[in-house]
């Protein structure tokens, strides 16, 4: 989904992968691998550069214009992903956490 909405914001500008990989300064392979869900789990610091270079927030590229304001990312939630980054946390540890809380709400009701 992420990488249709950087084809879909790109193409709308008119561009081709090579242009949008120089104006984000990121490999084009990389555009090219996100574009075709290869892959699929880009870093935050590597949407902020795409987004940057579309002149979009990183929240038109995270989140589904279809969907409602309430399930969007906000910037509380963003600073939050970012706080965990820069801390250290990795996307293994923050998986293992959230199915801990899924295993201890189970069993405590």
């Amino acid at each position: 989904m992420i990488g249709e909405r950087i084809r879909v914001l790109r193409l709308g500008k008119g561009w081709s992968i090579s242009e949008l990989a120089d104006k984000a300064n990121v490999a084009k392979s990389y555009i090219s691998s996100m574009e075709r869900d290869i892959q699929k789990n880009p870093s935050i610091h590597m949407l902020e550069k795409v987004a940057e270079a579309l002149e979009v927030p990183v929240d038109a590229i995270l989140n589904d214009p279809e969907r409602g304001p309430k399930e969007r990312l906000n910037d509380e939630w963003l600073e939050l992903v970012r706080e965990a980054m820069a801390s250290g946390v990795t996307k293994e540890q923050f998986r293992e956490y959230l199915e801990f809380n899924r295993w201890k709400r189970t069993n405590n009701k």
